[in-house]
């Protein structure tokens, strides 16, 4: 069963990995300090374009790093996609089989058939969720931190299940989830054991079996030594970026613009668990109902003290409001804030699905409707995808009419709905779980969202790496490098050069022919007009017309898409920003931004 997992994990997020170029715009970030870290040997801090970067821990840019510094990587990585993804792609699959090995070594149902289908169905509720099949192909640290959260929470869970097991590699793993994104693993991993302590009204048993004082130096132990070697390398400006910024000051304000309300995660939940939404709610509802009784009952009855073993879909719960708890809390809110939550869903969906009743038919009735609704909204495309409006891509409503491919979507959910229709009317179907229905979504996956993918790719990515390419060609030495309007981090990484971006506004012209003069950073030295006369400048077409870019007399080298590559007079862009300043534009470039690339 487990090599079935492994096989469905591979063709889901390993298949086709490298076939697209980097999403902008935050995984060419990781991808280039990786890269980075592999060509020059300095592994301690992450840099790039020409500045430390302190956002995340370094576990993430580690394993990129090690597949970078894998040979021959123009044949078989040319677009630097497998080793940037690869380490969300085996997050994910290693999340996949524990959960699949967790319940078939501990099933929550009788055994057999029943069992493993609940298993594969877990396995799948998690892997299918739009959530996991968008970030498990993405090169940051959010699936890294996801897959080694959960292995640790399964871990501990399995040491309270069976007495007899070792608790320490929990522990372990707890320390690689705080190299992979900070602090923040401690506290879902405790307020998800603390919650599921009060729930079975078991806390000093689980204090006692899972050993958390021990086993925290342990994960100390992993964690600590690289924190202290960049504070004694970085010091203070480690400190207030990492612990100061993108730590504390993401959870108690709002930064980046991230504001969103305070139940912004409710329908991040409802999304996130489709298809099968309805039986996610019914399973935390029930978990809910356990608790409410459990509290009720006398210590000395029976129902109070559940067997550790069969309290799997009671952990889940748990797992997952630690997780809706804590962000809903925190200031700064983002959609993938809630993948770490996905594993506890997968397995709420398929135990809930498994348990039975006239409440788990009714659930599966309604998520079934979901798909059928998702079939009809799909067969309609043809209606509402020439509404599609997003500047970076105009050519896409046409391109995906002519292909086909929201229709061949629409097939898959049709066979998917089919088979969740013969499950609510066969007597039979709890024996195979969510199985029939979840077979059609991984048809979809394969043969309508991967293509999709590429098709996006080439519309928004490939113009990006074009313009790459005329800037290498044409280059001359030193020459300085600028992207403006527009800002594309994977024109750093394609180009192996640092580029100085700039927005769309009169002040982005002042802050870009001050920093050709003024600014520091490895790759960059300050020059004047005189000794480098011109610069290469990425300008989409937008802002090539706005008034204070026009008259430049750029020389255009080259163009794809939406960008032209100039080469521009550093004379007459002086020129330009004295007379900006004169009319009272003012540099800003020199303010401290804390995420500044």
């Amino acid at each position: 069963m487990l090599a079935l997992v492994l096989v469905l994990g591979i063709a889901l997020f390993l298949w086709q990995l490298g076939a697209t170029g980097l999403v902008d715009e935050t995984p060419p970030l990781f991808a280039a300090s990786a890269r980075a870290m592999a060509e020059t040997g300095h592994w301690l801090i992450p840099h790039v374009n020409g500045l430390p970067r302190y956002d995340k821990p370094p576990l993430i840019y580690w394993l990129m790093g090690l597949v970078y510094a894998i040979p021959g990587q123009e044949q078989w990585n040319p677009l630097g996609t497998w080793a940037a993804r690869l380490p969300s792609a085996l997050s994910v699959i290693g999340v996949m089989l524990s959960l699949g090995y967790t319940l078939l070594r501990w099933p929550q149902s009788s055994g057999g058939l029943r069992s493993a289908c609940t298993a594969l169905g877990a396995v799948l509720a998690f892997a299918l969720s739009p959530l996991i099949l968008l970030w498990g192909r993405i090169a940051v640290s959010d699936a890294l931190l996801t897959g080694c959260l959960a292995v640790a929470l399964l871990l501990f869970w399995q040491g309270w299940a069976e007495p007899s097991r070792a608790v320490w590699p929990g522990w372990a793993v707890l320390g690689l989830a705080v190299l992979a994104k900070g602090p923040v693993a401690l506290a879902l991993a405790g307020l998800t054991l603390l919650g599921f302590g009060l729930s079975q009204r078991r806390l000093g048993g689980l204090w006692r079996r899972l050993r958390p004082l021990p086993g925290l130096a342990l994960t100390a132990v992993v964690a600590l030594p690289w924190y202290l070697a960049a504070l004694a390398v970085e010091g203070e400006a480690f400190w207030n970026s990492f612990f100061g910024y993108h730590n504390l000051q993401r959870f108690t304000t709002v930064v980046n613009q991230h504001l969103q309300p305070w139940w912004y995660f409710a329908p991040v939940l409802l999304v996130a668990g489709l298809p099968f939404t309805p039986l996610l709610l019914l399973g935390l509802l029930r978990a809910l109902g356990r608790w409410r009784r459990r509290w009720n009952a006398p210590l000395t009855g029976g129902a109070s003290r559940p067997e550790p073993a069969g309290s799997l879909a009671s952990y889940a719960a748990c797992w997952l409001l630690a997780v809706l708890i804590f962000f809903t809390l925190a200031a700064t809110k983002l959609p993938s804030y809630w993948l770490p939550a996905t594993p506890a869903a997968g397995l709420l969906i398929a135990l809930t699905a498994a348990e039975g009743g006239r409440a788990s038919r009714w659930a599966l009735g309604a998520s079934v409707a979901l798909m059928g609704l998702l079939t009809v909204v799909l067969t309609l495309s043809p209606r509402w995808i020439p509404l599609i409006n997003d500047p970076e891509m105009p050519t896409l409503p046409g391109e995906l009419l002519a292909s086909g491919l929201v229709l061949r979507a629409a097939v898959c959910f049709g066979l998917a709905t089919s088979a969740g229709i013969w499950l609510c009317w066969t007597p039979q179907r709890r024996r195979w779980g969510l199985l029939p229905a979840q077979l059609g979504l991984v048809l979809f996956h394969l043969l309508a969202v991967l293509p999709m993918w590429g098709l996006g790719d080439g519309v928004r990515g490939l113009p990006v790496r074009t313009v790459a390419q005329q800037v290498l060609l044409a280059r001359r030495g030193s020459e300085p490098l600028a992207m403006v309007g527009i800002l594309k981090p994977s024109l750093h990484y394609y180009t192996r050069q640092v580029v100085l971006y700039e927005g769309i506004s009169p002040t982005a012209l002042v802050n870009l022919a001050e920093r050709l003069q003024r600014e520091h950073r490895q790759g960059l030295s300050p020059s004047s007009p005189e000794a480098q006369p011109t610069v290469l400048v990425v300008i989409d077409q937008r802002t090539a017309q706005e008034p204070h870019w026009l008259g430049l007399a750029p020389l255009e080298l080259g163009r794809s898409g939406l960008y032209r590559l100039w080469r521009l007079d550093r004379a007459q862009l002086q020129q330009r920003a004295d007379e900006l300043r004169a009319s009272g534009v003012a540099p800003s470039w020199q303010r401290p931004v804390p995420e500044r690339y």
